[in-house]
């Protein structure tokens, strides 16, 4: 598989120079792990204080990873990613919380970027997050099987309703909808939940999608089960295959708890098991549907390879490849560039709101071995290019 990656020309080609630069600058603060963590707390401070540094934050971390603070004002962003043939994911990254006002509040939100989403064929799905439909700890007490009262039974009947709505509207209107994944122990009960929409709105394609995270060892068996339910009662399934993005939670919880941890033993584990799972799902595309999230080179090179040697075009809506707004644009560009199917997730919502997203990408950026690296290797690149 010829390699289309190092093509930094292609990758930056919607980055004026100045967003070239702001965006080395960002990488350069994000690989100093202590400047993290400094910054992490005085964000924090800063935010819980009401102390007025939202200009500061929108100029610089903002507007790098998110497209804006309303789905009006991502529409620039995604007609210009739309012109190198790159489509956006709308991901109103609030986080949940635990009243019942902003969780209807998120599913107007949902509901209204479902309409927005109809219009646009550069954005080819909606997404939302579970516990933006209802609380972390009503989804854990159902996790856990425990009895609940009469006013959580009811609470969780509102949760479910949320869901069926989000669910029928998608599939009313033809939209594609990825349901992000959760911490381990609350995720059965939100695979319930997806299952259930499975059953109901994808009997001719894949509507709903459910989210795997590889990183969990035991996602692959849970993959071939759903899928012999799916053959067995005549629907479709479609997933989002990422690594994972609580592991050092679930290490913690796990070794608090007393329990064996979820996450594999190493990172060559997890990367052999997401492409594992790539590999099964391509053998079913006639019942599976493919929302490869990754910024793993060496996985995207996996799936283009198994694409070609079963025959499957690179732009087979069955089959997409998945990058966050402001990282591994050499991925996204490079194979938008050679006619696969690309998306980008594109975050937005009030500019307080979204920080705890915000954090958790600088994190996930420090953690991750060699990823700050290459996305600052690649910009001082292209930087070198622009210069001759």
């Amino acid at each position: 598989m010829k390699r289309i990656f190092e093509d930094t020309a292609t990758a930056f080609a919607l980055k004026t120079d100045s967003e070239l630069e702001r965006a080395y600058f960002l990488f350069k603060m994000i690989a100093n792990e202590p400047l993290v963590r400094i910054g992490k707390t005085l964000t924090n401070f800063a935010i819980k204080t009401h102390l007025p540094v939202e200009k500061l934050i929108r100029a610089t971390v903002f507007d790098h990873f998110c497209g804006g603070v309303n789905e009006f004002d991502c529409l620039p962003t995604v007609d210009r990613m739309y012109e190198k043939n790159v489509c956006s994911v709308l991901d109103y990254s609030v986080e949940g919380k635990d009243t019942e006002d902003p969780l209807d509040d998120a599913l107007e939100m949902i509901l209204k970027v479902l309409d927005f989403v109809k219009e646009k064929e550069a954005i080819p799905y909606a997404v939302f997050k579970p516990t933006g439909y209802g609380r972390f700890s009503l989804f854990h007490k159902v996790n856990e099987g425990k009895t609940l009262t009469n006013e959580e039974k009811a609470e969780w009947q509102r949760v479910v309703n949320r869901f069926d709505k989000t669910c029928k509207k998608a599939h009313d209107l033809g939209v594609s909808l990825l349901i992000d994944a959760e911490e381990s122990w609350i995720q059965d009960a939100a695979d319930l939940l997806v299952e259930d929409m499975m059953r109901k709105y994808n009997k001719e394609k894949a509507i709903v999608y459910n989210t795997l995270q590889m990183y969990r060892w035991d996602r692959m068996d849970y993959l071939k089960r759903l899928h012999k339910k799916a053959e067995e009662e005549n629907f479709k399934i479609g997933f989002k295959v990422v690594r994972g993005a609580y592991m050092e939670k679930e290490n913690e919880r796990a070794e608090e708890k007393g329990y064996a941890t979820p996450i594999c033993a190493s990172k060559k584990e997890t990367d052999t098991n997401f492409d594992d799972a790539i590999t099964y799902m391509i053998d079913y595309l006639d019942t599976i549907e493919i929302f490869a999230g990754t910024h793993n080179e060496n996985s995207c090179y996996r799936l283009m390879e198994l694409m070609a040697e079963k025959g499957v075009k690179n732009n087979d809506s069955r089959i997409w490849f998945g990058q966050l707004y402001g990282m591994s644009d050499h991925i996204s560009f490079n194979l938008a560039d050679k006619g696969y199917k690309v998306a980008k997730y594109l975050p937005f919502g009030p500019v307080r709101d979204v920080m705890p997203y915000l954090i958790r990408r600088a994190d996930e950026n420090t953690s991750v071995a060699g990823q700050t690296t290459r996305e600052l290797n690649l910009l001082e690149k292209e930087r070198k290019r622009r210069k001759i």
